[in-house]
């Protein structure tokens, strides 16, 4: 008996030191009662800019405000120029505890981030907190109060059960139009653009002369409709169709009929010539901008590229062509009842062992949702600001009352962008976020770009080619290890010591049975 004993006691002391398979503790974050100003911080914020200087300035301007207000606290901006190597970079640096102290980045990444015990600060208990939370009373800076964040743009920060970040800014997906191209080829430009309507005009501006040259333009080049992500295409297309994509659970369901449909589409309208991607032809703006396109789709936040009076231009002054360019929500399967997707980055912090030091970094994330930098930095493109407190003010709505005062901080297809988000965010949606979305997200435009680079080199596009590639990109982003049928993750096979725990669990229960028996039978004797 006394090795049953030294049996039982040796299994509870690996159960405290193995704990379960595939799960994590979430903590909420202890609040210090009073920041500590005798202390000096250093912080590192992981930032993102379109190499667009005015950006930086501006990110640069409220470190150095922020730093006015709070001496102790400086503030280390490192920029980049793409949110996938943040995320890359930051998942590298989970596993070596190298984390920066406030990033900006997107829900779908944090989801991916969280798996890990306690990296990122659930914020749950800042928001609220009376002292330092929205509108506390101790802060230095008039902050927006709770009352103040747009509902729609905070929730998207809601992961799993926890708010684990903020909405820094916000944007949607537009459809620019040179209008100057629809109306030579004898259409007017609707309220509402339809699927249908922009594959039909985009097939009549892919027609040719007898010299190879497009009856539209008169040059050898002529990509009627790019798209810049394909990913966002996929998703906004099935939720117009009220499709799967995913559960909030982490099913994935965007593997249907609808989506067999829509690839069907779109090669029968590559095959045409009305239709190519980013990623296969170039950026939308520089064929729109050269008279080589008809209808480019980009972020509201690219604004300032689009159309031949642009601000920033990639192409050289004698290959643009003049024309007038009009902004439209995305293409709609149903006009009535409209969906477009709601993105932008949102800033969110981790967890350090000093709680006063996360507190510093809450304070400086938090002072970014000020007017001063909500406001600039929505100027600088067609992003929206996410407070009502900076759409509501009178700033900014002299801005948006300003729109075509010049081609630079008036531009007004850059105005014209955020308007059509402004006057949206009703018909906004976002996708599920869970561990493994991102995946997703990448293999739902994965699927258009290998369609149309397919039917580009002739090849066949059926069943049995849609059939395959559904299977290739479950293989390739791993799609089957993020969901089983029943939307529950599948965490993968046990380690192996955790099987020998297992083993060693029902060994325990059978001489703990065992023991039990035999000590009722010695009573009966």
């Amino acid at each position: 008996m006394r090795m049953l004993k030294r049996v039982l006691v040796f299994f509870l002391f690996v159960c405290i030191l193995s704990g379960c398979h595939g799960s994590r503790n979430i903590e909420t974050f202890a609040i210090p009662a009073q920041f500590d100003e005798s202390r000096q911080y250093e912080i590192v914020f992981w930032a993102k800019n379109d190499t667009n200087k005015t950006q930086t300035r501006i990110y640069q301007k409220a470190i150095e405000d922020f730093e006015k207000l709070y001496p102790n606290i400086k503030v280390n901006i490192r920029l980049y120029t793409d949110y996938g190597k943040i995320y890359n970079d930051v998942i590298t640096n989970i596993s070596t505890n190298t984390t920066p102290n406030v990033c900006i980045t997107y829900p779908d990444h944090i989801a991916t981030y969280i798996t890990g015990s306690n990296v990122v600060v659930p914020l749950d208990d800042l928001f609220a907190d009376p002292s330092y939370g929205f509108g506390g009373s101790q802060l230095k800076y008039d902050g927006p109060s709770r009352e103040e964040m747009i509902d729609g743009f905070i929730e998207e920060c809601f992961v799993k059960d926890h708010y684990y970040a903020i909405p820094y800014m916000r944007s949607t997906e537009a459809l620019y139009i040179n209008k100057t191209f629809v109306e030579k080829l004898g259409y007017t430009v609707p309220d509402i653009v339809t699927w249908d309507y922009i594959w039909e005009v985009s097939r009549k501006a892919a027609e040719k002369d007898a010299d190879g040259t497009y009856k539209l333009n008169g040059q050898k080049v002529m990509l009627p409709f790019i798209y810049k992500s394909t990913d966002n295409m996929m998703i906004q297309m099935l939720k117009q169709k009220n499709a799967g994509y995913s559960t909030a659970e982490g099913k994935i369901e965007i593997f249907n009929d609808t989506t067999r449909e829509l690839l069907y589409m779109i090669s029968e309208n590559t095959r045409k010539n009305a239709f190519s991607t980013f990623k296969l032809s170039g950026y939308p703006a520089n064929f729109l901008n050269a008279g080589q396109c008809v209808f480019a789709v980009d972020s509201t936040a690219g604004a300032t590229w689009m159309g031949s009076d642009a601000p920033l231009i990639d192409i050289a002054a004698d290959k643009i062509v003049p024309f007038e360019t009009v902004v439209r929500m995305i293409p709609q399967f149903d006009p009535e009842n409209p969906r477009m997707i709601s993105q932008g980055p949102s800033l969110c912090i981790f967890n350090k062992e000093d709680t006063q030091e996360v507190l510093a970094s809450w304070l400086f994330a938090q002072y970014l949702l000020t007017n001063d930098t909500q406001i600039a930095y929505a100027k600088t493109e067609g992003y929206i600001p996410v407070t009502r407190k900076a759409q509501e003010s009178k700033e900014y709505q002299d801005y948006l009352a300003r729109a075509g005062q010049d081609n630079n901080e008036y531009y007004d297809v850059k105005i014209k962008a955020s308007k059509l988000m402004l006057d949206n965010i009703p018909n906004t949606f976002v996708t599920p976020v869970f561990n493994g979305s991102t995946s997703l997200r990448d293999a739902s435009g994965q699927m258009i770009e290998d369609v149309t680079k397919s039917i580009k080199r002739k090849q066949t596009v059926d069943d049995a080619y849609i059939d395959k590639l559904f299977e290739d990109v479950t293989s390739l982003y791993r799609l089957d290890q993020i969901s089983t049928s029943t939307g529950k993750r599948d965490l993968g096979p046990l380690p192996a010591t955790a099987k020998a725990l297992l083993y060693t669990l029902g060994i325990t229960w059978i001489l703990i049975i065992i023991y039990v028996l035999h000590e009722r039978y010695k009573k009966k004797m």
